[in-house]
């Protein structure tokens, strides 16, 4: 493999993705490539999203852009969109390899081929093997205080609009002892926050032919590690830190998962429980394999459990045939829930997936008024939630400084911070706990003084 050669990683969409540039970064950087500017790389690697249409059409603008300024740049295009076949007919001659994530050890003899101008991707189904253990990868973190760290990949749910499932493949996931061991050298390097990610992190079992469903009686028995007990082991590694997790599906949201996370103080009471609709017949359609009422059981528990929990959600309008008096059950949830935040998306159809047989019915701009309804709810309950923040003493983790050159932070519920007393402070604080009181509350933050 020739030496010297750059590369630049574009990554979109979710925290998965992120990960994933990050370890195919690492990857990189031992084959002898050196991280440069898109305009100046040789290679550059498009991690791709493939859940809403929006996130698609970026790539179709990304490609041409980039084969303009720097013809003869190599792209990779891997993520969700690497195996969908009507993308590689619409820009197939502007990607050099296609790239399932999977298949990252594929790349180096890729790679090899591409130096003479010729990229063969059909050795994928011949010469060289499949790794589905690309997780073990050492990755290359984006920052010194805060890893994502993936426990596996995949999806067995299903659900009709999503192609997670198509994209990743079945749910595998990593052993406790190697998640562990990832968490130990993290948090020795002094890393403040781990965040355990995968499409359904609550689905987690030590081995994924031994149990469908984490609430399983003989799980004990059978000496699963759950992600309960998962979290509790994690929880558990000495040092100064904290705990987060996405994302969770309701249907695997047990009771004694509440409980670890009500229990144990390092992980932080932020709950992501995706709703993506507050109608029985809807979720049916959407085959979400939960009820409205099994939903808000699950809340009411949680903050029975943790009335400090701040909870987020992700809501699709306009799906299919959702009625008017469907979409209110939807609005009449978040009025009832009281969410500190929602990702609101409107319904686009996915290539692959049971949910394109349906009738996309509703107009984009009744999508569109379903969103705004939504946000304008949104908004007084999430300002509501956060005046509730105001003259109090919180620890909050430094990520960055805004515009106004302002250090920003986030609480535990993981609620945006802004330090109004930047004249104080002497250092960088970034990648530090710091004890803020605070003073101001608006809608989606909060601002307050460092207190020491």
């Amino acid at each position: 493999m020739t030496t010297n050669k750059t590369y630049h990683i574009i990554t979109i969409g979710c925290q998965m993705n992120k990960s994933d540039s990050e370890r195919i970064a690492s990857y990189l950087e031992n084959l002898g490539y050196q991280e440069s500017s898109e305009k100046e790389a040789d290679l550059v690697v498009i991690t791709t999203c493939g859940v809403r249409q929006s996130a698609e059409n970026r790539i179709y603008g990304i490609i041409p852009k980039l084969k303009k300024q720097n013809p003869s740049v190599k792209i990779i295009l891997t993520g969700c969109l690497a195996g969908r076949e009507d993308v590689k007919k619409r820009i197939g001659e502007k990607v050099d390899i296609w790239l399932p994530v999977k298949e990252l050890e594929k790349l180096k003899a890729l790679l090899e081929n591409c130096e003479d101008d010729f990229c063969n991707t059909s050795i994928y189904n011949s010469k060289y093997k499949t790794n589905d253990d690309y997780l073990k990868l050492k990755p290359k973190y984006n920052s010194v205080f805060s890893a994502f760290v993936p426990i596996g990949n995949g999806c067995d749910n299903f659900c009709t609009y999503c192609v997670v499932p198509y994209a990743r493949g079945s749910e595998k996931y990593r052993s406790a002892e190697e998640i562990l061991e990832e968490v130990k050298i993290l948090v020795k390097k002094g890393y403040k926050e781990i965040a355990l990610i995968a499409q359904n992190v609550n689905s987690y079992k030590s081995d994924a032919n031994v149990l469908i469903n984490t609430n399983d009686a003989d799980c004990e028995s059978k000496k699963v590690i759950n992600f309960s007990k998962l979290l509790q082991m994690v929880n558990d590694i000495k040092g100064d830190f904290w705990i987060r997790f996405a994302t969770s599906h309701p249907k695997d949201m047990s009771d004694e998962l509440i409980e670890t996370i009500a229990s144990r103080k390092k992980i932080c009471h932020h709950i992501h429980l995706p709703a993506q609709a507050g109608d029985d017949d809807v979720l049916h359609r959407m085959n979400r394999r939960y009820t409205r009422g099994h939903y808000l059981g699950l809340i009411k528990k949680i903050k029975d459990r943790m009335p400090d929990v701040a909870l987020t959600t992700d809501i699709i309008v306009g799906f299919p045939g959702e009625t008017r008096q469907q979409f209110d059950k939807t609005k009449e949830l978040f009025e009832e829930v009281q969410y500190d935040m929602a990702y609101i998306a409107q319904y686009s159809p996915r290539p692959g997936t049971a949910a394109l047989k349906f009738e996309d019915d509703i107009e984009t701009e009744e999508k569109k008024r379903r969103e705004e309804e939504l946000m304008e709810v949104l908004r007084r309950t999430a300002a509501g939630n956060n005046k509730k923040y105001i003259g109090k003493k919180y620890k909050i983790l430094i990520d960055k400084k805004n515009k106004r050159g302002n250090f920003v932070g986030r609480t535990e519920t993981n609620k945006n911070v802004e330090i109004i007393n930047p004249e104080n402070i002497g250092r960088n604080l970034i990648g530090e706990f710091v004890a803020v009181k605070i003073e101001k509350a608006d809608d989606f933050g909060l601002a307050g003084k460092i207190i020491c």
